[in-house]
């Protein structure tokens, strides 16, 4: 699996883990993982899931619970890997929903926080649309071109083992809503209120049933990637957070 590492190393501070979206990988990240680490003190581990970026391969098609293997096998595996011992994950869209499964499936109390962006935990109508609209700019536009910098020759397995799962006709009950209850840990959700992908209804179920406190964020000027569309206020918002998360 690609992977990078910025600043301290687990044993000198908690690691900031980040998990990407479901086109993403550890190049779409930019910098931002190495700013929040500045900020905060912390490590940070980026890695691109398989079949994205520049990891191995892996088989499609993804199943429709492909998420529930990441948050509660391989993310585990991961950290045991790489030696974390104290950890806050940093999730974005798939990747905010694989860091809610986590946390509401694990009571290892080596997690101090979850910091979302954009996050799923259910499947919107408005959301399948965006991504009918994508899959047609994939297909028929210069996306592919875009994409294929940051995944190389698995973009068209980054994409495809996306979008074909959210559009699958029976994706439309999926549902990770019964991991809330049993999330533990203090929570930050950053949303954009210009998110395509999603709307503020996806904050409120997690507010409303999540068993720990949940901070919410809402930018204007901001769409599915607040840490693309406003950096510096997203950055500072999580960075907050964390110091809090470590006193």
């Amino acid at each position: 699996m690609e992977s990078v590492w910025y600043g301290p190393l687990p044993e000198k501070a908690p690691t900031l883990v980040f998990l990407h979206e479901g086109l993403g990988c550890v190049s779409m990240w930019r910098d931002f993982p190495e700013k929040l680490s500045q900020k905060t003190g912390c490590g940070a581990l980026v890695f691109s899931r398989l079949g994205y970026g520049k990891s191995d391969s892996c088989e499609l098609p993804r199943p429709l619970n492909f998420m529930h293997p990441e948050g509660l096998e391989v993310l585990p595996e991961i950290i045991v890997q790489s030696k974390i011992q104290k950890l806050i994950l940093v999730g974005h869209s798939d990747g905010a929903s694989i860091a809610l499964i986590y946390a509401g499936m694990n009571s290892d109390e080596s997690l101090l926080g979850i910091v979302t962006e954009a996050p799923h935990v259910f499947c919107e109508q408005l959301t399948t649309r965006a991504i009918e609209k994508v899959r047609k700019l994939y297909l028929s536009g210069n996306l592919r071109e875009r994409l294929l910098k940051h995944h190389g020759a698995n973009v068209d397995r980054a994409f495809h083992g996306w979008a074909d799962v959210w559009l699958h006709p029976d994706f439309s009950a999926w549902n990770i809503e019964s991991c809330l209850p049993k999330i533990r840990v203090p929570q930050l959700i950053v949303q954009g209120n210009d998110d395509e992908y999603g709307t503020s209804a996806q904050v409120g179920a997690i507010v409303r049933q999540s068993g720990s406190s949940v901070e919410t964020c809402f930018l204007d000027d901001c769409g599915h990637s607040p840490h693309r569309d406003q950096k510096i206020q997203t950055l500072e918002t999580m960075a907050r957070f964390v110091r809090k998360l470590l006193v």
